[in-house]
């Protein structure tokens, strides 16, 4: 016998555990589905993002970063360590425990907010009266009835053509996060967020890391002068960032994988690594969603279509996250779960698309929301621009971290704040202050009138918005 439910949705990442909690919150009777499975066989909800992707990838980036500080920094502080050793199964276990607190406190709110968990492989079987028929396939198969239908299914990494992930050799996101000793020699194809991510964790316990990028531009989706100054932090590193390289034939073998690329130059080069990581960006996930027994249209891409609203071609059926258009961040997933819940209460759900915030969570951090000079450029927009190096911040100093600056771009006649973008320490905390600000469509002015805490990063925010009238303070 079916179990009914008002509310199905299938995945249990960012937009679909929350998109389960908000419809429950809303008084609606909701199941979720995950297939997502531990170490030993039991759920993991949290999708890509808890799993493989966010949680884990920044547990590493800070045990690694607390390594490099203990073998190079440590000592401008005036402390001194003996031989500082990794014990890389100890940091991978303390991952492994992070991702499983919060898979943990998932099925915990779960519990509390009322919404039914069945863990197995969802998908659709068929239209009934009232709405869809949705199969759950585990150790315990069950069939639901659902009268609305989310699907948050999230997506995939995108492999090279002919050259499969064995996560052994040559890895995705999911190898790369648990890699059983450092490699000497580490290649990443891709110098995106996973890229220089990755690439960062590794060199900084020992690798030497090359990354190919395809690009001609380094960071193309940045704001340029950001770009630029992360990629002289970078280089300063150790990183070896390769712009405007092809890359060719691709061989695994016994004793790690051989990398063949044409560089900028047109010069054939061969590197010979340890190990690969691909990342050259993700696929939309609905494998086994059985989107054609319902009539479910796909893009050519493979992501499920939807208009502004999430709502698919079939009517009570929607779609949020990685698996819809749009950029595939795990916060701008979570904003269109909530909202298409609040949508099927009847309420005005919304999501404002300009204002979402993007970071790479590298040393120096890179955050920006809203446009950049070459987007206002393109567009003909008269703006004025404010930037404040952290190099004058006196908290950034007492840190011992004055890479990078704040940067405003705000409208030429309005001081409306069409975009701000940091390079710098503690960039992803940061950028929240500018979110709220264009929220509330503020201009630069209000935020260079605010009192910020003394001493605070907070204070280079504030003196980038003076900059824009140029009147910084302290610089």
């Amino acid at each position: 016998m079916a179990h009914a439910f008002d509310v199905v949705v299938i995945g249990a990442g960012p937009g679909g555990y929350i998109a389960a909690i908000r419809a429950a919150q809303l008084g609606f009777k909701v199941a979720c589905i995950d297939e997502w499975k531990n170490a030993a066989g039991g759920p993991a909800p949290g999708g890509t993002c808890t799993n493989v992707g966010c949680i884990p990838s920044k547990a590493l980036l800070q045990s690694s970063e607390h390594f490099e500080h203990a073998q190079h920094r440590f000592a401008d502080h005036g402390i001194s360590v003996g031989a500082v050793k990794i014990d890389l199964a100890k940091m991978i276990a303390r991952k492994d425990a992070i991702v499983k607190q919060n898979n943990d406190g998932i099925l915990y709110l779960f519990k509390k907010n009322k919404v039914t968990f069945f863990h197995g492989r969802g998908s659709f079987s068929r239209a009934v009266d009232g709405g869809y028929e949705i199969a759950v396939a585990g150790d315990k198969p069950e069939t639901l009835v659902g009268k609305q239908v989310i699907v948050a299914t999230g997506s995939n990494a995108r492999a090279l053509p002919g050259v499969p992930f064995d996560e052994d050799r040559v890895l995705s996101n999911v190898g790369a996060l648990r890699m059983g000793a450092v490699p000497k020699k580490l290649v990443i194809i891709g110098s995106g967020v996973i890229g220089l991510e990755m690439g960062s964790v590794w060199r900084r316990l020992g690798a030497d890391v090359t990354l190919l990028e395809g690009m001609p531009t380094f960071l193309a989706a940045v704001d340029e002068q950001i770009a630029k100054e992360a990629k002289k932090a970078f280089d300063k590193q150790g990183l070896k960032i390769e712009l405007g390289a092809r890359v060719g034939e691709v061989k695994p073998s016994q004793k790690g994988v051989s990398v063949a690329y044409t560089n900028a130059k047109g010069e054939l080069v061969t590197l010979e690594a340890d190990k690969l990581i691909v990342s050259i960006g993700r696929v939309p996930n609905t494998n086994g969603l059985n989107a054609e027994a319902v009539g479910l249209k796909r893009d050519e891409r493979g992501a499920i279509v939807v208009d502004d609203e999430c709502r698919t071609n079939l009517p009570g059926v929607w779609a949020v996250g990685d698996v819809v258009r749009g950029p595939m961040l795990a916060h701008k997933a979570e904003e269109e779960g909530v909202a298409v819940a609040e949508r099927i209460a009847g309420q005005r759900g919304h999501v404002n698309y300009h204002t979402i915030p993007w970071v790479i969570y590298t040393s120096p951090e890179i955050a920006w929301v809203g446009q950049t000079e070459q987007q206002l450029k393109a567009a003909g927009r008269a703006f004025k621009v404010g930037t404040f190096p952290f190099l004058a911040n006196g908290r950034a100093r007492a840190l011992g971290d004055t890479t990078g600056m704040v940067k405003f771009l705000a409208d030429a006649a309005t001081d409306e704040i069409l975009g701000v973008h940091i390079v710098g320490p503690m960039a992803s905390e940061l950028i929240a202050e500018a979110v709220v600000a264009m929220e509330f469509r503020a201009s630069a002015e209000d935020i260079a009138r605010i009192c910020h805490a003394h001493p605070s990063l907070s204070e280079a925010t504030k003196e980038a918005a003076l900059a824009v009238d140029k009147r910084t303070l302290n610089f």
